[in-house]
């Protein structure tokens, strides 16, 4: 069973892993592939120049790790703190009024918008999973992007999920009003 200390002192020890603590193991993340992280890139560069300027919140990679709260357990009560899980989304929103100030270590909060781009080895249903506790620990929205199948997909919680194609509009009002991206604007250009 390893706690968030734990995590913190193997991440010292070796700065260029990228972990997650989930249920008590320390998982490390593999390298993702070219095309996942041009595409992370491309939307944290689209949020952030909509966000940066009408000063809306703050938008992170993948690298930035989130004490998630603890979900109550089956008997009502609570998980200690040291049986907190520690993840992170690929890219995150967190808006401004939640996070006044950027702290210079993980932040006890969950995302606002919290975005899985599935990379060349990963499987779908343990990003659905991440999603959806995300939600049903306060994120507003999750989105799923698949670049294999050249989909996005939205969630929210107690809601069917909704499948963008490219040139289907994502708009998300409730935390981004006037803000949208054409799915297509995502996907790597060729240059000839």
């Amino acid at each position: 069973m390893f706690t968030i200390t734990d995590l913190e002192q193997l991440q010292a020890e070796h700065p260029e892993w990228q972990m997650e603590l989930v249920d008590g193991n320390i998982v490390v993340m593999g390298p993702s592939d070219y095309e996942s992280e041009e595409i992370g890139a491309e939307l944290i560069r689209l949020l952030g120049n909509w966000v940066r300027p009408r000063k809306l919140g703050r938008v992170t990679g993948s690298s930035a790790g989130f004490i998630l709260p603890v979900l109550e357990t089956e008997n009502g009560k609570e998980a200690g703190s040291e049986q907190r899980n520690l993840r992170a989304p690929d890219v995150s929103f967190v808006r401004a009024d939640r996070l006044k100030k950027s702290q210079r270590d993980f932040v006890e909060l969950v995302p606002d918008l919290m975005v899985e781009i599935k990379s060349k080895s990963d499987r779908i249903k343990p990003l659905v999973e991440k999603i959806q506790l995300f939600l049903e620990l306060g994120t507003t929205v999750g989105i799923l992007i698949d670049p294999d199948k050249l989909t996005l997909t939205v969630y929210r919680l107690n809601a069917e999920p909704i499948v963008l194609q490219n040139n289907d509009k994502l708009t998300l009002p409730e935390l981004l009003p006037g803000w949208e991206l054409t799915v297509s604007e995502l996907w790597p250009p060729v240059f000839e």
